[in-house]
């Protein structure tokens, strides 16, 4: 392998890695902030209590993911200049602003009201806990945001003029409101929702096909998942499909690749527009990669319909094997959502950025020998990361609410001239 295919294999499998941690963030946030929520303000306080532990239990999952993703996160941006200062240095002036600003969302803003939302449980108000939560939920997809700006000006450049060969923005606006990018965040948006859904649903389905006493608890996180889930997941084949129009538009070797229209001729016409050049890539990883997001997606969105119809008079857990479809449905979005990223990042090849910088031309002056050794490395720290994320998850998912450590607090009995319950202090605990 040449140094740019390794330095493209080392950021494809981070950056793919690093997403699966993203879209379960997205997706199971809005989850728990919605528990949360109807736990501080239901009067009822049978149910409040069920909300209440729906609400641990599931933040619980989110916390260790989103502890453990944050890792990942971290390498993301220093490969720009490990592996890529030649974007840096051609795009550094257009997207360094988004890129800093969700790095400020992102390790700082969400992190700090998430350690509040963890750390409060019993010393704060409902109302401030509540609001911290759905902070958190804020600013994940604020982060988003962010991201996806930066990625679409690499997918459709806008609000630039090229100066001395370096990229100069003239027109903060229209990177801000790049339709390459907004249409491409909600897609990811009702795709992580669907994610989540799946994961909420799954792992309730699970806990009934098992036989479980907290059925409050779990009955309404299924219901919960799975109506959410099959909204989401109807949406999110729409909103995919207002993409292809853009796509003919801006990037017409995608569109003929996808469509199965006439590669010579777009090439013909790739060649007359920017010079000389081989702009024909990898069509079948595209084809591939689309087809198993297609086919996925259409089949995640007809059993969480059909589930959502079984909910009727628990049809849907009465029967095990329909439980357990469920369950095993769980890694199917996150597989889809990879399929998209590659159809997304694949399909403008040879382009970093379409149209103005070649993948050759933003490759560092790094050795080969170097990028092995760095994608080795990378890539084996964050398969033992995601193996980490999973395990944990799965283990607490099926140990059920009684294993669950978030918000929990020491029993407090008379208190002694020191403030303490029996010589403890009230800690809550992660």
């Amino acid at each position: 392998m040449s140094a740019a295919d390794l330095a493209r294999l080392q950021f494809a499998a981070t950056t793919g890695i690093h997403w699966l941690f993203v879209i379960l963030t997205m997706g199971l946030v809005p989850f728990v902030a919605i528990m949360h929520t109807r736990a501080a303000f239901t009067r009822d306080p049978v149910r409040r209590v069920v909300w209440e532990r729906m609400a641990r239990f599931w933040g619980q999952l989110y916390v260790i993911n989103y502890a453990v993703g944050i890792v990942t996160g971290l390498v993301m941006e220093f490969q720009f200049g490990l592996s890529w200062s030649g974007l840096s240095k051609f795009a550094g002036n257009v997207f360094g602003a988004p890129l800093a600003l969700e790095t400020l969302i992102a390790f700082f803003a969400e992190s700090t009201f998430l350690g509040m939302w963890i750390f409060g449980w019993g010393r704060l108000s409902r109302g401030v806990h509540t609001t911290l939560i759905w902070l958190v939920a804020l600013t994940a997809y604020a982060s988003a945001y962010w991201i996806m700006i930066a990625n679409g000006f690499m997918q459709h450049p806008v609000g630039h003029e090229v100066r001395d060969g370096v990229a100069y923005l003239t027109d903060f606006g229209a990177l801000l409101t790049n339709p390459n990018a907004l249409v491409a965040l909600a897609h990811i948006a009702l795709a992580a929702l669907t994610t989540g859904g799946v994961l909420v649903a799954g792992i309730s389905a699970f806990h009934f096909a098992r036989g479980t006493e907290e059925t409050d608890l779990f009955r309404s996180s299924l219901r919960l998942g799975t109506v959410v889930s099959t909204l989401a997941s109807f949406f999110v084949i729409i909103v995919g499909d207002l993409q292809l129009p853009l796509i003919r538009r801006t990037q017409p070797m995608k569109a003929a690749a996808l469509e199965n229209g006439d590669i010579a001729q777009v090439r013909a016409q790739l060649v007359k527009e920017h010079g000389p050049g081989d702009y024909v890539f990898a069509h079948d990883w595209l084809r591939i990669s689309m087809d198993a997001m297609t086919v996925i997606g259409n089949t995640v969105s007809t059993i969480m319909l059909i589930a959502v119809l079984l909910l009727w008079k628990d049809w849907l857990v009465r029967w095990r094997p329909l439980a357990y479809l469920l369950t095993a449905l769980i890694p199917f979005p996150f597989i889809a959502s990879v399929a998209g990223w590659i159809v997304r990042e694949v399909g403008r090849q040879p382009w970093i950025i379409y149209g103005e910088l070649k993948v050759e031309d933003a490759l560092s002056p790094v050795s080969r020998a170097s990028l092995v050794v760095s994608c080795t490395v990378f890539i084996a720290v964050f398969v033992a990361l995601a193996v980490t994320n999973w395990t944990l998850i799965a283990r607490f998912a099926r140990r059920g609410p009684v294993a669950t450590q978030l918000g929990t607090t020491e029993p407090i009995a008379d208190e002694d001239p020191h403030g303490h319950a029996d010589g403890k202090q009230r800690v809550p605990a992660l």
